[in-house]
């Protein structure tokens, strides 16, 4: 199973290490299923990450960002697509698109049709429910 992730993702990841983002992430770096990712993706990451409200979260940013870049498996995105509102949001469909992901997660469905070629739409909660239900049920206990 392959996933692209969204940037708010990782800054959920860091803001709430026990949340559900986190769990997203974490299960990618474990090798549960492959996180896609491409030049314009990775530097947005960058790019978000070192940004001063995160700089309380360099830590975990950076712990997240070495992971990324250690287990994410690279794609060339050969296609422009134009399907998001953020026109940089359009960035992790193509790689999604190029991957053949099945997920794209994010924390802001809004900006994002529901599908793109075979790659679904989804936030973390629907993510885990579909792909992970044990790892989300363990979770939600108090």
């Amino acid at each position: 199973m392959k996933a692209v992730l969204d940037t708010n993702v990782l800054v959920s990841a860091c803001w709430k290490p026990d949340g559900l983002e986190a769990a997203t992430v974490a299960l990618g770096l474990g090798g549960a299923y492959t996180i896609c990712i491409s030049a314009p993706v990775l530097g947005e990451y960058r790019d978000v990450l070192a940004r001063k409200k995160l700089h309380g979260l360099s830590d975990r940013a950076d712990s997240i960002l070495s992971g990324l870049e250690r287990v994410a498996v690279r794609y060339e995105s050969a296609v422009r697509i134009d399907a998001a509102r953020d026109e940089d949001d359009n960035r992790f469909l193509e790689c999604a698109f190029s991957a053949e992901a099945n997920y794209l997660i994010t924390g802001n469905l809004r900006h994002y049709p529901d599908v793109c070629g075979l790659t679904r739409v989804v936030n973390a909660r629907r993510f885990l429910a579909e792909c992970f239900d044990r790892e989300l049920a363990r979770l939600d206990r108090p």
